[in-house]
C-alpha cells in the first residue's frame, strides 16, 4: 500500500504523452511475458509523480534492491562523516582491529566507499553477520588483490560489511537500527527496510530469474565482453527469498521497499531531507556528490567509473555505462541494482527515478539497454 499521495505529471509540469511512453517501455517485458513483475515510480519537487505496478504483484509489494541498497547504507555514513564521527581518511583499522591484517591495515573509509579497497572478492556469508565472533573471523581472514586505492574494481559486497560494521561502532546502534532511525523514520519511509521484519515478508516478490543467458559466440558477434564472474550468482541471488537473510539486512545487496518510496528517498538526497526533517547537511551531499576516483576505469567497459561517496555520479557522454539514460545530466547520480534495479535522480530537472524488477534476465545485454531505454524516457519527462 502506497502511504505517499500522488500529485500526478501535471501537477509536477511533466508531459503526460511522454509519462505515457514510459510506462508503455516499462510494463513491455511483463506484456511479452519475460518478467512476472515490474513497479516504477517518478518524483519531483518531494512529490510522486507517479507510481505503478504490472504483472504478479501490487502496489503493497515490496521488492529486493540488491546494490541499489549500497546507496543507503552510504548514506547512513554521510551521517557519521557530518557529525564528525568518523573522517574518510581514517585507517579501518584504528575502528576495526580485526580487519588489519594481510596488508589490510592501509585501507581507508574512503577506499570502501569508492571500490578502490583491494578486495573485491572477499568471502562472508549473510547469515555470519549474526555471529560477531565469526564476523571479525571473516575481516581477518581476507586478503588483498591489489594495492588499495591503485584501481576501481567493484565490491559487491565485502566493503559493505566492514561499513556496517563502522556504522554500529561509531553510530552505537545496530546498522539496521541506524538507518531506519536516522533515514527512513524522519522521511516517513516506513515501507523502506535494511533488515526486513518478519510480518512483512508475506509482501515481498519473490526474487527469480528470466530469460537464456548470451553465449561466448553471441558476446563475441556484439562485440561486447562477457561480464566477470563475481558472487552475484543466481543461487545468490535467490538466497534473498530466505526470511533470515531478509532480517538481517545485507548492507550492499539486502535493502527492500517498493518504487514510490525509493524514489522519495532519491529527493531527500537531493534536497537533504524531506517530511520536516533535515537529514544531511548541502556541504554533506555536495561533497558525496564529488567523483573522488579521478581517471580510473572500469576493467569490464574500459570507462571512467565516476565514483563518489557510495554513489555512482552520470559523468561524460559515456554514462549510459553506468546505467544512466543518454538524456540524463553530468550531475545524475543514483545506484542501480542487479538485476535491472533502476535509481537515480537528476539535479538538472529535479527527476527521480526507481525500477524494480523481480526477476533477473539472464541476457545481461537486453537488460543493460532496457535500463537505459527507461532511462531516456525517464530523464526527458518535461517539455
Amino acid at each position: 500500500m502506497n502511504n505517499h499521495p500522488i500529485a500526478g505529471p501535471q501537477a509536477l509540469n511533466l508531459n503526460e504523452e511522454k509519462v505515457e511512453r514510459l510506462l508503455a517501455r516499462v510494463r513491455q517485458e511483463v506484456d511479452e511475458g519475460l518478467l512476472p513483475a515490474v513497479q516504477v515510480a517518478v518524483a519531483k519537487d518531494g512529490r510522486l509523480a507517479l507510481f505503478e505496478t504490472y504483472g504478479d504483484a501490487t502496489g503493497e509489494s515490496l521488492f529486493c534492491l540488491f546494490s541499489a541498497t549500497k546507496a543507503i547504507t552510504s548514506s547512513a555514513i554521510w551521517i557519521l562523516l557530518q557529525e564528525d564521527r568518523l573522517a574518510l581518511d581514517e585507517r579501518v583499522v584504528d575502528i576495526i582491529p580485526a580487519f588489519g591484517s594481510n596488508g589490510k591495515d592501509v585501507v581507508t573509509v574512503e577506499q570502501l566507499l569508492t571500490h578502490t579497497a583491494g578486495f573485491p572478492d572477499a568471502p562472508f556469508r549473510s547469515l555470519d553477520w549474526l555471529d560477531p565472533g565469526r564476523r571479525y573471523e571473516r575481516f581477518d581472514q581476507w586478503r588483498l588483490a591489489w594495492e588499495p586505492g591503485s584501481r576501481y574494481v567493484y565490491h559487491p559486497t565485502s566493503t559493505m560489511w566492514v561499513l556496517a560494521e563502522i556504522l554500529e561502532r561509531r553510530g552505537g546502534l545496530a546498522f539496521q537500527q541506524f538507518i531506519r532511525d536516522r533515514i527512513c523514520v524522519p522521511l516517513g519511509l516506513t515501507d523502506l527496510y535494511v533488515g526486513l521484519p518478519a510480518d512483512q515478508n508475506h509482501r515481498v516478490v519473490p526474487c527469480s530469474h528470466a530469460g537464456e543467458p548470451l553465449t561466448d559466440a553471441d558476446y563475441e558477434a556484439m562485440g561486447v565482453p562477457r561480464p566477470p564472474v563475481t558472487e552475484v550468482t543466481e543461487e545468490a541471488i535467490l538466497s534473498f527469498n530466505d526470511p533470515d537473510i531478509r532480517a538481517v539486512g545485507v548492507p550492499g545487496g539486502g535493502g527492500i521497499t517498493n518504487a514510490a518510496e525509493l524514489a522519495l528517498y532519491y529527493q531527500a538526497l537531493l534536497s537533504g531531507g524531506g517530511n520536516g526533517a533535515e537529514i544531511w547537511l548541502p556541504g554533506t551531499l555536495a561533497d558525496a556528490r564529488r567523483v573522488r576516483t579521478g581517471e580510473m576505469v572500469d576493467p569490464v567497459f574500459g570507462k571512467p567509473v565516476s565514483r563518489g561517496l557510495g554513489i555512482v555520479i552520470a559523468g561524460d557522454e559515456t554514462r549510459n555505462y553506468r546505467g544512466f539514460g543518454h538524456g540524463n545530466s553530468p550531475l545524475a547520480f543514483g545506484h542501480n541494482g542487479a538485476g535491472g534495479q533502476l535509481a537515480w535522480v537528476d539535479p538538472a530537472s529535479g527527476i527521480s527515478l526507481a525500477y524494480l524488477t523481480s526477476a533477473h534476465d539472464r541476457n545481461e545485454v537486453r537488460q543493460g539497454r532496457r535500463g537505459v531505454s527507461i532511462g531516456n524516457r525517464a530523464a526527458d519527462l518535461t517539455d
